[in-house]
C-alpha cells in the first residue's frame, strides 16, 4: 500500500504527459479550439478594428474566455463520451490508478492547450497594441486560467450522459451559444434583451466581465456581481458532472 501512495504522484504526472500527447495528435480536436480563437481574434481586433486598441484590449479580454471553452468543452465533454463508449473509463477505473488522475490529467491537458491558445491571442493583442500593466497582465491570465473550470465540469456532464457523436454535437451547440449569448464576441449591450437577461446564467458572461475588469475595460466595483453568480453556476456544474460520473459508475 505505501509503494502505491509513493507512485501516486508519477502516475499523475505520466498520465497527464500521455493525455497532452494524445489531444495533440487529433487535428479534429487541435485545429477549433487552438487555431480558431486567434482567427477570430485577428478579425475582429486586427482585421476590423482600424487601429482601435480599446477594442483590440476589450476582444483580448473576451478572447481569452472564448478561447478556453473549446478545450475544456470538447476535452471532457466529446474525449470522456468517447473513452466510456470504447471501454476506457471503465477499465482505468478498475485499474489500480489514483482516484481522480484520469480527471487531473484532462484538466492539466485542457489547461495546456488553453494557455497555448490565448498565449496567442495575447501576442496578437501586443502587436495591436494594447498595453497592460504586469499586474493586469498576471490578474487577466488568472481570470482565464480560471475559466477552463466551469466549462470543463459542464463538458464532463455531458461526455458521462451521452454518446461521443450526442457530445460533440451539444458541446458545438454550448460552445456557440455561449460565446454569442455570453458577449464575448461582441458586447452584451448590443444584444437583445431577452439574451441580456439569459447571459446572467452563463459563465461565458460573468468570466468575461471579470476578464473585462482585469484589463481595466470595466469597473472593478461590480466584482462580487459577478463572481458571486459565478461561484454557484460553477457549483451546479461540478453537482452536473459528479452526478454523471455517478450514473457511469453504477
Amino acid at each position: 500500500m505505501s509503494a502505491l501512495v509513493a507512485a501516486a504522484p508519477g502516475v499523475y504526472v505520466r498520465e497527464a504527459g500521455a493525455e497532452v500527447i494524445k489531444s495533440a495528435r487529433m487535428p479534429q480536436f487541435i485545429i477549433p479550439t487552438i487555431i480558431l480563437p486567434p482567427a477570430f481574434y485577428a478579425l475582429f481586433a486586427l482585421g476590423m478594428g482600424n487601429g482601435d486598441v480599446e477594442m483590440a484590449t476589450r476582444t483580448l479580454a473576451t478572447f481569452g474566455v472564448f478561447a478556453v471553452m473549446g478545450p475544456a468543452l470538447f476535452g471532457f465533454g466529446a474525449n470522456v463520451a468517447g473513452e466510456r463508449e470504447n471501454g476506457q473509463l471503465e477499465l482505468k477505473r478498475l485499474s489500480p490508478m489514483p482516484a481522480g488522475a484520469h480527471i487531473a490529467a484532462k484538466l492539466v491537458a485542457t489547461i495546456v492547450f488553453s494557455v497555448v491558445a490565448f498565449a496567442i491571442i495575447y501576442c496578437l493583442a501586443i502587436f495591436a497594441g494594447v498595453d497592460l500593466s504586469p499586474i493586469q497582465w498576471a490578474t487577466l491570465t488568472s481570470v482565464h486560467v480560471i475559466a477552463v473550470l466551469p466549462f470543463a465540469l459542464i463538458g464532463l456532464g455531458f461526455g458521462y450522459r451521452l454518446g461521443q457523436k450526442g457530445a460533440i454535437a451539444i458541446a458545438n451547440i454550448v460552445f456557440l451559444a455561449m460565446a454569442v449569448m455570453g458577449g464575448l464576441w461582441m458586447p452584451i449591450a448590443v444584444l437583445p434583451e431577452v439574451i441580456q437577461t439569459i447571459a446572467w446564467a452563463l459563465p461565458s458572461y460573468h468570466l468575461g466581465e471579470l476578464a473585462l475588469m482585469a484589463a481595466g475595460q470595466s469597473d472593478a466595483a461590480n466584482f462580487w456581481l459577478h463572481a458571486g453568480p459565478l461561484a454557484l453556476i460553477t457549483l451546479a456544474a461540478a453537482i452536473f458532472a459528479w452526478t454523471g460520473q455517478g450514473r457511469h459508475a453504477a
